[in-house]
């Protein structure tokens, strides 16, 4: 056993080395059930700020998908979502079917300050501040995907409330 599968053994962290996915239409009325399916990565040694970071950029990401990147394209046009929860870790994989852009280039030109009560322009920014890593390619498979990786020191068992 090695020291990342031992620690996950004596925290009782949740991890999924195999990812667990979900393909959902691209509509945005479909986000509360991506976010109901998300739920189960709640575990009690994930801090609960983590939890709700991710669930934000999983959030962000998966509006965007639809929004943008499907902006043209039939609903029933698939939207795939993939977790990988680790020890330390938690891997949000978001693919989309759009024509991509160019992320780094995206990220520096966006203002720094987006209008409060204005609608969009905000997602990339909060996906960037809420991950640790965080990225867009173009697959193989001519998709796109999002990747987002939120680092995370888990609680231990003396820190879990309850």
């Amino acid at each position: 056993m090695n020291l990342q599968h031992r620690v996950s053994a004596d925290l009782g962290v949740a991890e999924s080395p195999s990812p667990v996915k979900i393909k959902v239409s691209s509509d945005l009325n479909v986000l509360a059930q991506v976010l109901a399916w998300f739920d189960q990565f709640k575990q009690p040694t994930l801090p609960y700020s983590v939890w709700l970071q991710c669930q934000l950029a999983l959030a962000e990401g998966f509006t965007n998908a639809v929004r943008h990147a499907h902006r043209d394209k039939p609903t029933d046009t698939p939207v795939e979502i993939e977790v990988t929860t680790r020890s330390q870790a938690i891997e949000i994989r978001i693919w989309d079917s759009g024509s991509g852009f160019d992320l780094e280039h995206s990220l520096s030109t966006r203002p720094s300050l987006v209008e409060i009560l204005g609608e969009g322009g905000r997602g990339l920014k909060i996906i960037q501040k809420t991950s640790d890593v965080f990225s867009y390619t173009r697959t193989s498979d001519h998709r796109n995907c999002l990747l987002m990786i939120k680092n995370f020191l888990p609680m231990t068992s003396s820190l879990v409330p309850g």
